[in-house]
């Protein structure tokens, strides 16, 4: 039994585990379902629905296409866990530890994160529509092409975040920090930003059509390209900023680039 060997041998077949789901290969049958919640336990492909799974140790777990949908995790310890591909919708995983865990591919729509610490994490291609990350620190971690349409950012710290291509659509992120952010190609459509803080993001060619920037600050930021049609800009900094046409911004612009 995996559960009998012991640790270093252990973590060797999960080595072999996640190289076999990256292949496509068929797993089911090394996984230990039953086990109990516990660093570096593989339930690769297991069904944990609805599981309480509250404040446990779950550091370098194999999680990949486990169905996870309405999970209890608030507090759990996921740094480093594999969930890629995991099924995670509805689930609870507020104020979770989860730095470098990978969720490529994962389905978390209408979860809740809000407060959770996921910074350098992976998370391309997640699904994140109407979930609450409010206060969530996503800071250096990838969301290229994630759906987080009309998700709740408010106040996260999302700075030196990959959010290309990503779509935001009437997401609201209010006084959020996405400083030095790459936001290039992403879908901004009806998005409130009010407040937030994108010191020298990038965002050029991005769709800002309807976005809401009253008050944010844009200082260095790079516009170019975008389509800010019906964007409001009211009371936004612009200083030394690179406008839709390449133009950069006068220090003191307010507002508008002078």
């Amino acid at each position: 039994m995996i559960g009998a060997l012991m640790p270093t041998t252990k973590h060797r077949i999960m080595v072999v585990l996640t190289a076999l789901v990256s292949l496509g290969l068929p797993t089911t049958a090394w996984s230990a379902c039953e086990d109990p919640p516990s660093r570096r336990v593989n339930w690769l492909r297991c069904d944990k629905e609805g599981a309480d799974l509250r404040g446990v140790d779950l550091r370098e777990a194999v999680m990949a296409r486990a169905n996870l949908n309405g999970a209890m995790l608030t507090g759990a310890r996921l740094s480093g866990a594999d969930l890629g591909g995991a099924q995670l919708q509805e689930a609870d995983l507020s104020g979770a530890s989860m730095v470098r865990t990978r969720l490529v591919g994962a389905n978390l729509n209408g979860a809740n994160l809000s407060g959770a610490s996921m910074s350098q994490a992976r998370l391309d291609r997640v699904k994140l529509a109407e979930a609450n990350l409010e206060r969530v620190d996503l800071s250096e971690a990838r969301l290229y092409q994630a759906d987080l349409s009309t998700a709740l950012l408010n106040e996260a710290n999302l700075s030196q975040v990959n959010l290309e291509q990503a779509d935001l659509t009437y997401a609201r992120l209010v006084n959020a920090i996405l400083r030095n952010a790459n936001i290039s190609r992403a879908v901004l459509e009806g998005t409130d930003l009010s407040g937030a803080d994108l010191r020298g993001a990038t965002l050029d060619n991005t769709n800002l059509l309807g976005a809401d920037f009253t008050g944010a600050n844009l200082a260095g930021a790079d516009l170019h390209g975008a389509r800010i049609d019906n964007a409001d800009f009211t009371d936004a900094r612009l200083d030394s900023a690179i406008w839709i046409d390449r133009r950069r911004c006068r220090p003191g612009s307010v507002g508008e680039c002078l």
